[in-house]
């Protein structure tokens, strides 16, 4: 048993360690990116169009992507959309040699690259519950948000000091660098599969997504779970996607304070990783992302009140939203140990794209309102949202017992 534990790890570690190479230099160019965007636009509405297009083809093509993973191996999926994103990283640093990079041209990458996201991200989760015994799972979740933490934290800082020294082509070129080795470990991992779709009939992918669909609603409690994450979306992506311009306009800073925001968020998120390895959270799951979504609420809100000159409180609300993170991330366990594995591809870009969808009106009207209103008051209102969100996560009957429920199944 003990030898059987030790071989789930070191794939699982292994596969992870893989996938933050990529992550770190990913993280490092999109920081790059919104710093080149920031500095280029001072534009509300600009950051939030980049952060909707980088979304939308999640929303968009997530069925078919989910439908397409569970048909195909999902190991080949994880290393293809990762080929497609670097590829993509270097027609722009192409470009970049012959002109100063338009904004739209930064647009088209970030969409294509999303459509890559698509693909790899229900791989990447409906490949955890195959290589991770159930009993683990709540506790591999909080590993992954470790090391997004630590991740977050090295991205944001790295990325303020080579976008100083260094043009955004040289970052793109890193960014490449990091994409080929996390394919090369993924390619030499042997990752399991479970029974793969092969029914090639016409329609069969509208079938198979429609399958999806019904076996999550089954599941009353996992489908309430969905509505909830779109909504806290709703409110929650505009405020990611202003972050840059509330450190560098509201409160008048540089890439750096941008920067030191990112490092506080993701120091928080790294302290609430560790805390839910070792701990692994509370008994009721559902507690566990109420407490999330409220702690997150109370410190936007709290941020869209502070004054200008308060930029030293606004990172301290940062890191507590970081320490939030984690539990929500809990989710991720409930879907993985109560569906089964053959449709967790489906389920898991089924719940991206519905949530994606609910990205872009909350984008929209941030970029909007933000410019007309102010960033900070956009902030206050988004934290408000949030809070209401969380009093529902706690006060609706179907989720209020729902953990404890599926623990006496």
């Amino acid at each position: 048993m003990t030898e059987e534990i030790k071989f789930w790890k070191k794939k699982y570690f292994t596969m992870l360690a893989g996938q933050s190479i990529s992550l770190i230099t990913s993280g490092i160019l999109q920081m790059s990116i919104i710093f080149y965007l920031t500095a280029k636009t001072n534009s509300a509405m600009v950051l939030s169009l980049a952060t909707l297009i980088g979304f939308l083809p999640q929303a968009i093509i997530g069925p078919f992507a989910g439908t397409f993973v569970d048909r195909h191996s999902r190991k080949g999926v994880m290393i293809g959309a990762d080929l497609m994103i670097a590829a993509t990283g270097g027609l722009l640093a192409i470009a970049s040699i012959f002109m100063e990079l338009p904004t739209w041209l930064i647009m088209l990458v970030l969409f294509i690259r999303s459509i890559g996201t698509a693909f790899h991200s229900p791989a990447s989760s409906a490949v955890t519950p195959l290589m991770v015994p159930q009993d683990q799972l709540t506790k591999c979740a909080g590993y992954n948000q470790t090391i997004l933490a630590a991740v977050s934290i090295i991205s944001p800082a790295a990325a303020a000091f080579l976008y100083s020294i260094w043009q955004l082509s040289h970052i793109i070129m890193l960014d490449m660098v990091g994409a080929i080795l996390a394919c090369g470990i993924v390619a030499v991992i042997s990752i399991p599969n479970p029974p793969i779709y092969t029914d090639k009939a016409k329609n069969s992918f509208a079938r198979d997504m429609k399958d999806g669909y019904k076996e999550l609603k089954k599941n009353e409690g996992l489908f309430t779970l969905l509505w909830i994450g779109t909504a806290y979306m709703f409110f929650y992506m505009p405020i990611s996607a202003l972050y840059p311009l509330m450190s560098m306009g509201y409160f008048h800073g540089t890439p750096t304070h941008a920067s030191i925001a990112e490092i506080a968020f993701a120091g928080g998120m790294l302290a609430g990783g560790i805390l839910l390895s070792v701990w692994g959270g509370f008994k009721n799951r559902i507690f566990s992302i109420g407490f999330s979504v409220i702690m997150m609420g109370v410190s936007i809100t709290i941020s869209g009140l502070l004054p200008p000159n308060a930029f030293i409180i606004f990172a301290i609300c940062c890191t507590f939203m970081g320490l939030s993170s984690p539990f929500y991330g809990v989710q991720n366990a409930l879907f993985q140990e109560q569906l089964p594995p053959e449709y967790l591809g489906r389920v898991f870009s089924l719940l991206g794209s519905v949530m994606s969808f609910a990205m872009p009106l909350g984008l929209l009207c941030s970029g909007a309102l933000a410019e007309q209103i102010g960033v900070e008051k956009w902030f206050l209102l988004c934290g408000i949202g949030i809070i209401i969100v969380a009093v529902l996560v706690f006060t609706l009957p179907i989720l209020r017992n729902f953990d404890c429920q599926s623990n006496k199944e």
